[in-house]
């Protein structure tokens, strides 16, 4: 199994419009992060994580010719905006599968309803099949993947373990309950936004709490701001078995 980290920013991007801080404005790449997403590849089957604003940009960049489907978090902008943007995989190789709760279809139906409509569809939009999950295990290929479900301020909203890897974004709290689906794992994925607590994120001193009670082999942050710091400084203060992840980080499992 492989994960390749497609975007590994916060809701803006980084560098954020604008934006003058020293971080915005640093050259190194690995500060240059695109809207969190992921791309989970095993045998012959290859799934993404969330398909935000950037997804053209990323599949591009990744060099990926094929999907076999789309496992949605939260309905947020920032996860979910590049939907059009499947056209090409639904063209070659037919019906794009989705994955998402009951909340995030019906949001999406709402937001994109020139997809969903089934009298008049305009010709040139995507077509998706819809496979609504709740917080129980489903499969994908030959292996179970286990919803885990986790708070995002007051959204309930879901992380993925794949066998001895588990993603979770834009988490501000988890359940025990829900934590115990992270134990025994080579690589947790887990956000961690910024220094300062923020009101729907972890911070970093969260993420790394979070990190020490579950204690996989390996972790690695995700959706990153640029109030986190420099990935070269920031990556000096941490534990010996985590890593900021970048964009297009690419880790064998």
């Amino acid at each position: 199994m492989k994960i390749t980290f497609l975007g590994t920013g916060t809701s803006q991007g980084m560098p954020v419009i604008g934006c003058a801080n020293k971080v915005c404005l640093s050259e190194d790449l690995k500060d240059k992060r695109l809207r969190s997403s992921v791309l989970i590849a095993w045998d012959s089957f290859k799934y993404v994580i969330d398909c935000g604003p950037d997804f053209r940009q990323q599949m591009l960049a990744a060099k990926v010719d094929n999907i076999n489907g789309i496992l949605f978090t939260h309905y947020h902008a920032d996860h979910t905006a590049g939907i059009d943007d499947i056209r090409p995989f639904s063209q070659k190789n037919g019906n794009v599968p989705f994955y998402a709760q009951k909340q995030v279809i019906v949001n999406l139906k709402e937001r994109f309803d020139y997809i969903f409509t089934i009298t008049n569809k305009y010709l040139g939009a995507p077509n998706v099949d819809l496979n609504e999950i709740d917080n129980k295990p489903f499969k994908l290929g030959n292996i179970n993947v286990v919803p885990i479900e986790v708070m995002h301020g007051r959204l309930k909203i879901f992380g993925y373990r794949f066998d001895k890897l588990a993603y979770i974004t834009d988490a501000n709290s988890i359940s025990q309950l829900e934590k115990e689906k992270l134990r025994d794992l080579d690589i947790l994925v887990v956000n961690a936004l910024r220094i300062d607590k923020h009101p729907t994120h972890f911070n970093l001193q969260e993420a790394l709490d979070l990190i020490k009670e579950v204690n996989p082999k390996k972790a690695y942050l995700t959706h990153i701001s640029h109030k986190l710091g420099f990935h070269t400084e920031v990556s000096k203060l941490l534990p010996e078995n985590v890593f900021l992840a970048y964009d297009g980080l690419s880790i064998d499992i």
